[in-house]
């Protein structure tokens, strides 16, 4: 049985290590990458529309707005009709692929495992991003105000802490797991004074900063200028669309590496379909920067080809949070 100081070392060596999926392509190869031709394809008659889930943890507008274009591309390539399904929280996309109402959606690790766990292997990784030196790990960051006098995890004692949402490695999973680990109940008292759902990554930092809660959780990509909010993430969306000054607030704690979250189809639909949406987001990056960089939050090196290998750590951290859930009722 893995212990937790184990699966803690495995989750970073998971995120950090290429080789668990072999053959992998990726963005960067020199070669055989191309968007694919414009044209209906068979598989139209199984997917007549394809549907496309939208995690939560930002405004709906702002979700819509950055995923028009990509939208409007897929429909040109494919010759079908394509719809964008923002659901409120990460619950309604993992919902929704139980329901059979969605085929594919960007997820998060955590998001991931949850819905192979809920759909009993229904669906399955096709992608993930890679980040600027080519890895396939993020972090999670705990931030408080710049103001606040809060310098360290230690001075979060009996400190208000917000997550981002149930679903979210990032903002949920990983946190509680290394809190838990390093001897610090995740559950409000006696550490914490409170905690609570902000109700996702980006209204977990504005509480932060209209002083509704001492600190929250939220994702980075842990590259990049910390200055502009990293290469990619949560923080970087918020600067560029002028919601945060990275000199308002103060990171406090990183995580280790964690797997990137894969885009996920679900796993009954036609082989073609699934190798169509691997070349046209393996290729996106290269033929539409902007469309890349607008989905992804940022920008990295592409994606890289991925599969279930990669995030069964994450799914036994998820059963393992499971049953520390009965454990307290």
């Amino acid at each position: 049985m893995l212990t937790r100081r184990t699966l803690a070392s495995l989750v970073g060596a998971a995120a950090l290590t290429p080789g668990l999926a072999l053959a992998q392509r990726r963005t960067l190869d020199a070669s055989g990458i191309e968007m694919p031709a414009a044209g209906e394809r068979a598989w139209k008659a199984q997917i007549p529309q394809l549907r496309i889930g939208l995690l939560g943890g930002e405004n709906e507008a702002d979700r819509l707005g950055r995923f028009g274009a990509y939208r409007q591309l897929l429909e040109e390539t494919f010759r079908v009709p394509v719809r964008l399904f923002p659901a409120s929280d990460y619950a309604g996309v993992l919902q929704a692929y139980s329901a059979a109402q969605i085929e594919m959606a960007s997820l998060g690790a955590s998001g991931y495992a949850g819905a192979w766990l809920d759909t009993n292997g229904g669906i399955e990784p096709i992608l993930v991003p890679e980040e600027n030196d080519g890895s396939v790990a993020y972090v999670s960051v705990m931030v408080t105000r710049a103001d606040s006098g809060i310098t360290s995890l230690e001075q979060m004692r009996g400190k208000s802490l917000a997550w981002a949402d149930p679903n979210s490695t990032s903002g949920y999973l990983i946190p509680r797991f290394a809190l838990r680990r390093a001897g610090i109940n995740p559950e409000s008292g006696p550490y914490f004074s409170r905690t609570g759902f902000a109700g996702g990554h980006e209204q977990g930092v504005v509480a932060v900063l209209q002083r509704q809660y001492d600190a929250a959780v939220t994702w980075a990509s842990g590259q990049g200028e910390v200055s502009q909010g990293y290469s990619r993430g949560n923080l970087r969306a918020m600067v560029d669309k002028n919601m945060l000054s990275m000199n308002d607030i103060r990171i406090i704690w990183t995580s280790d590496p964690i797997p990137n979250g894969p885009i996920a189809v679900r796993t009954a639909l036609p082989a073609a379909f699934k190798e169509d949406m691997k070349l046209f987001h393996l290729a996106l990056p290269k033929t539409h920067p902007t469309i890349y960089q607008q989905i992804e939050r940022g920008g990295g090196t592409g994606y890289r080809e991925a599969t279930h290998a990669m995030f069964s750590l994450i799914v036994d951290l998820r059963r393992e949070e499971a049953a520390e859930r009965r454990r307290r009722t």
